[in-house]
């Protein structure tokens, strides 16, 4: 069986089952420079970029620059810098299941043996973007000369080609680019920015050079949400490569939902002409709306519903979602509780179609999530992700919302150490140890040793350096998440979590006898 290659292409063509690149797409001219190989980046931002190459839109390919030694240049020098994408997952509850050749990659450089190749694609008049993926460690600020070849840092590269770019055009405000990191971090292109000019002032670089920087050019912060997990396995490898007729060495898996939100003005929505090709693709002036509701709904709902459905029993969240009174925890606790209660003005219908593609990415049967690596940094996600919401949800309700109780009663039992080696401690769930990989186990340790169960919710709740607020002031709200904690500790959190959804079906149905 052939490796996938361009001269594959024309026997591929009259498949119906594969999305085939034409062979006008290959001499479409360079338009954007890329840090990174990784599958974040095939998955997202090139897989968009191909789209609306294929639509006749945005009609440009990507340069990609390799900065470590590790990745798979040599597959992209192999196969003509084509790779599969194998879309799988549920949209509007329907399995979907799609497979595009990807062709918006022109050729990868290694910054190690070709920095000066990279160098002269700054004198390419056609070049208009600059994206990157370096991980979030990438984008910090080290000591790093712009003379180097190349440079040690991203930020140092990155400086180094915008100066050599000012150069080549003289410093005209035309030739200013278009800079979109997609590192999860936030405020990522502000922080990347700052990075930069610091390093150019460090570099002694000329004041003129300095305002093109800043005048001419647009760092824009972005925020990314696609599942690609990766290489895939052995055996979903051969699956693939058999249903593919080919053998592909970057194929690459990703989930439906795609989600990249980028802040920028006009003109940056004028340069990245391809959010016309797929709704999943946003350039607006403010991004903080689409922030706020991937972490309330989707990381909340994640946060909340970790530690219950691990102690009921439930490994991953496909599991959970098949499971008829888990699932509909997941469900109820995002569309009737967090959904109604996020911090962040926003039209009513807003989070409900927003926590609808949430949950169909909870029942894609391709992913295999583990809630017990969810539940890492347990303590600090449940500030970050969940308390503003719980504070949002009594100013508008003033009432215990009793999904989010259960939750975190769940969160507390998770926490309740029975074991420790070394400097681990281990919780127990059906005989069996798991490790509590958070930074305050030590603290809950304690509570649980020295307190009641009762006492140990009032003393969590009341702890302000965990939640920079005192939960217990909450009404009702201690009180519920000690019934909660008590329940599972006699009769098992499974157990609590079916007597919780009898409970609410006989309340329903007494509320809808009197109506």
């Amino acid at each position: 069986m052939n490796y996938l290659s361009k001269k594959e292409l024309p026997r591929l063509r009259n498949r119906s089952d594969l999305t085939v690149p034409e062979e006008a797409i290959f001499d479409l001219p360079e338009k954007v420079l890329q840090f990174g190989t990784g599958v974040l980046l095939r998955g997202l931002p090139d897989y968009l970029i191909d789209k609306a190459n294929r639509r006749g839109i945005f009609n440009g390919r990507i340069v990609v620059v390799k900065s470590t030694d590790s990745g798979d240049s040599g597959a992209f020098d192999e196969q003509d810098s084509l790779y599969t994408l194998a879309v799988r997952g549920v949209e509007l509850g329907q399995n979907v299941e799609e497979n595009i050749i990807c062709s918006a990659i022109s050729r990868v450089l290694s910054a190690k043996s070709q920095w000066q190749d990279i160098l002269e694609c700054a004198k390419n008049p056609d070049l208009k973007i600059i994206l990157s993926n370096t991980t979030e460690v990438g984008i910090q600020l080290t000591q790093d000369s712009i003379s180097a070849t190349p440079p040690a840092s991203f930020p140092g590269k990155l400086l180094a080609f915008l100066y050599a770019r000012f150069q080549a055009f003289g410093g005209s405000r035309a030739s200013g680019l278009v800079i979109v990191p997609t590192e999860l971090i936030s405020d990522n292109g502000t922080k990347l920015e700052s990075i930069v000019i610091e390093l150019a002032h460090r570099n002694g670089l000329e004041s003129s050079f300095l305002d093109w920087l800043e005048s001419a050019n647009h760092f824009c912060n972005s925020l990314v949400d696609r599942i690609v997990p990766g290489k895939p396995d052995a055996d979903t490898y051969k699956n693939l490569t058999q249903e593919l007729g080919y053998e592909d060495k970057l194929l690459t898996i990703s989930e439906v939902f795609r989600l990249w939100a980028i802040e920028g003005d006009d003109h940056v929505k004028q340069v990245l002409s391809f959010h016309k090709a797929d709704e999943g693709v946003f350039v607006e002036p403010d991004i903080n709306l689409f922030r706020e509701l991937k972490l309330r709904l989707l990381n909340g709902t994640h946060t909340l519903s970790c530690g219950l459905a691990y102690l009921s029993g439930f490994d991953n969240v496909i599991s959970a979602m098949q499971s008829e009174k888990m699932g509909a925890y997941i469900s109820n606790l995002m569309m009737a509780e967090l959904g109604l209660a996020i911090p962040y003005p926003m039209g009513e219908k807003t989070p409900q179609r927003f926590g609808m593609q949430v949950l169909d990415r909870f029942r894609n049967p391709h992913l295999n999530h583990q809630w017990l690596s969810i539940t890492l940094n347990y303590s600090s996600k449940m500030k970050m992700r969940n308390v503003p919401t719980l504070l949002r949800y009594y100013d508008v309700f003033n009432c215990v919302p009793d999904y989010f109780s259960l939750g975190f009663a769940a969160y507390l039992c998770f926490m309740k150490p029975v074991a420790k080696e070394r400097s681990v401690y281990f919780g127990e769930r059906a005989g069996q140890l798991y490790p509590i990989q958070d930074e305050k186990a030590e603290y809950f340790n304690q509570q649980w040793q020295q307190l009641t169960p009762a006492e140990v919710v009032t003393a969590v709740l009341q702890n302000k350096n965990l939640w920079d607020t005192d939960l217990s002031l909450l009404p009702g709200f201690a009180q519920s998440v000690t019934e909660n904690v008590e329940n599972m500790l006699e009769n098992g959190v499974k157990s609590t979590l079916e007597s919780f959804f009898l409970r609410h079906t006989t309340q329903l149905a007494e509320i809808n006898a009197t109506l």
